[in-house]
């Protein structure tokens, strides 16, 4: 009844913004992203007969108030597949730095369904492990299939949930992330998504986004798909500045990291392209043949980078790598 598991974070490319079901975690639209590595997240969990309360760790330190209930919906359902009421401890560490930008909920859910799913002895799925990742971050669910990865919208589970989208990019891609540190606030955006007057006209949009995004990815076409991801990542921005919150996430460093990219792009040709999630970090999807030039060019901005490549979907470790 103890398992350990381990999955990537995600870049967006066609991100999903809003839920309809904040219970369950149900965005508005579909969404599709790339997983990156080596980055990820490690959770170890435990089911406890014994035990009296649930104990969740990150990092070496005890989550509590909303991240604890966000964590409790992923315990709770796999406790209502597995028909359990034992205690669990949960204990996750990040490779990477949490709470930029960088996707750290998506691999941190995600490791912990696929951990807990294992440790109740589910015969599962990864899409349908993704159903229960979700319910802690809708981002989630994708990080759990990996890869390049659809997160279905819907309002039930044979729904909405994740698969992959085989694309021979895959190999070729390199991402080089560009840290510019701010604190976000990712859940008060989507609970005021729809408030935004841009709103609509993004929901008119994103399903011919979605379809094009597919198109480019089985074309293999890297300037198609990370020009979508690209203009994706302007659209998210312009719903959540005319949101109530009036909400601006990027930094002075997020503009220069742009400014220099698309210098790159039109005076030297690279194929190069930003994208951002709710946060001041910068991701920029370039190709293996050029991806020392862009990491120079970013680097120059004053930022630190790491150069990542696709990730997989979430899997299982050995239990020599439990954190307990």
């Amino acid at each position: 009844m103890k398992a350990t598991a381990k999955a990537h974070p995600i870049q967006g490319l066609v991100k999903y913004h809003g839920m309809r079901d904040t219970e369950r975690r149900m965005p508005y639209h579909d969404s599709i992203s790339v997983c990156t590595a080596p980055s990820h997240t490690k959770t170890t969990v435990e089911f406890r007969s014994d035990a009296d309360e649930d104990i969740y760790v990150i990092g070496g330190e005890e989550v509590e108030g909303r991240g604890a209930e966000r964590i409790q919906a992923v315990v709770d359902r796999v406790r209502e597949l597995a028909g359990y009421d034992h205690r669990v401890r949960l204990e996750s560490e990040n490779s990477f730095p949490s709470n930029i930008g960088f996707g750290s909920s998506a691999s941190g859910f995600a490791a912990a369904a696929m951990a807990l799913a294992e440790a109740a002895g589910l015969d599962m799925t990864r899409p349908e492990i993704s159903t229960i990742a979700r319910r802690g971050s809708a981002s989630a669910a994708r990080a759990v299939t990996g890869a390049v990865s659809h997160l279905y919208s819907g309002m039930n589970d044979t729904d909405c949930r994740s698969e992959r989208i085989e694309t021979d990019l895959e190999d070729d891609l390199r991402i080089v992330a560009a840290h510019v540190p701010a604190y976000k606030e990712t859940e008060q955006a989507h609970a005021e998504a729809a408030d935004s007057h841009m709103f609509q006209a993004r929901m008119a949009h994103i399903h011919a986004q979605i379809d094009d995004m597919r198109d480019a990815l089985y074309d293999a076409d890297f300037d198609a798909a990370f020009e979508l991801a690209e203009h994706d990542s302007l659209s998210l921005a312009a719903t959540t500045m005319t949101g109530p919150a009036g909400w601006v996430y990027w930094q002075p460093r997020t503009i220069a990291i742009f400014n220099a990219v698309r210098k790159l792009r039109n005076e030297e040709d690279v194929p190069v392209y930003f994208s951002t999630d709710t946060g001041a970090s910068v991701y920029i999807n370039t190709t293996e043949e050029h991806v020392d030039r862009v990491e120079e060019v970013v680097a120059d901005c004053g930022v630190e980078t790491d150069v990542w490549g696709v990730g997989g979907p979430a899997e299982v470790l050995d239990e020599s790598e439990a954190l307990f």
